[in-house]
């Protein structure tokens, strides 16, 4: 059960917001058989293994058991459907990445509520790779160095740089440069950056082409097992609409214990919403996928993020944590 992964689905903020509004058809969606607020949801999902859960409850019908229609629209980014997620054209967003809503949430921008969880950091995820003629040998010689991540200030930043600090490597010498995953390879080859810190399937594409080579272990102690994304959505619309909240908790939270005993039931998911080669799903390595909501667990990342100056102050994790009153 291990390994992150991102791939191409380009879709602009203005665009997704455009088409969940059109996609609305001024259906309320509320009522239902199983007396939900709402039984019809859209969720935003991303095409990344994280959250294979989505769309292998989609698959099993557990959102229908559960009297749930869920409608799932792809973007490439969690946090370009924030301004859908604040005007109520899209209900939920799968995938999220808890650095950039914990940071929204301390913002203002939303009142961040956590449905579930997604996926938790596990080894040989989110690797860092050189060339392999590079005269880089160790964490250690990273320092002075350029490191293409996804996003600066994100969490490849922020568990890399914890692990370079268990191996006295100082981060503040790292230089990190914001690359696309899918431009990494070719940043690398052409010396535009020293290492890249990349994942599936464009860490297998990388090491292949260019027989790159494992540098950095980006999922090794003190990160292992930190919770890296979840299903994430607003305290309003929890408020409101508890008991579809909760439906739809139970739904991802069977099918992460789907996903968790049976890496066959993700595998069988991939190669449609995430457009992998069905070969190429039944052998990378697959994130944690976790079959509870833990407030200890989310301490981690919210403790990692404070210490890291990513965020100010300690998040008030009872409020951003949805737990069904009954």
């Amino acid at each position: 059960m291990r390994q992150s992964l991102r791939v191409s689905a380009l879709v602009s903020a203005l665009t997704l917001v455009a088409s969940l509004v059109t996609g609305c058809g001024g259906d309320d969606s509320s009522g239902g058989g199983k007396g939900l607020e709402k039984d019809s949801i859209k969720v935003a999902s991303l095409p990344l293994v994280d959250g294979a859960a989505l769309h292998i409850a989609q698959k099993a019908k557990l959102f229908k058991a559960e009297g749930l229609d869920v409608k799932i629209v792809p973007v490439q980014q969690s946090i370009k459907a924030l301004p859908a997620l604040k005007a109520g054209d899209v209900d939920v967003i799968a995938g999220a990445n808890y650095v950039s809503f914990l940071q929204a949430n301390e913002q203002g921008a939303l009142k961040l509520s956590v449905l579930a969880e997604g996926a938790q950091l596990t080894s040989n995820m989110m690797n860092v790779l050189v060339m392999p003629d590079s005269k880089l040998k160790s964490a250690k010689d990273l320092e002075g160095k350029k490191i293409a991540v996804n996003i600066l200030n994100n969490i490849q930043s922020l568990t890399l740089d914890a692990i370079l600090k268990a191996n006295n490597v100082d981060p503040k010498k790292v230089e990190y440069v914001q690359v696309p995953f899918p431009q990494m390879a070719t940043a690398l080859q052409k010396k535009q950056v020293d290492a890249i810190h990349t994942v599936e399937p464009f860490l297998s594409d990388s090491e292949k082409k260019l027989g790159a080579r494992v540098l950095v272990d980006g999922g090794s102690e003190p990160v292992t097992s930190l919770p890296i994304s979840g299903y994430v959505t607003t305290q309003e619309f929890t408020q409101k609409n508890p008991k579809t909240a909760a439906a739809f908790q139970r739904a991802i939270i069977a099918a992460q214990k789907m996903a968790s005993q049976d890496r066959k039931k993700v595998e069988e998911v991939l190669p449609g919403y995430a457009k992998i080669d069905p070969q190429v799903a039944s052998v990378i390595t697959l994130p944690g996928y976790p079959t509870s909501l833990s407030t200890t667990r989310m301490q981690r990342i919210a403790e990692l993020m404070q210490t890291s100056g990513l965020l100010k102050q300690k998040p008030d994790l009872k409020t951003i944590l949805f737990h069904p009153t009954s």
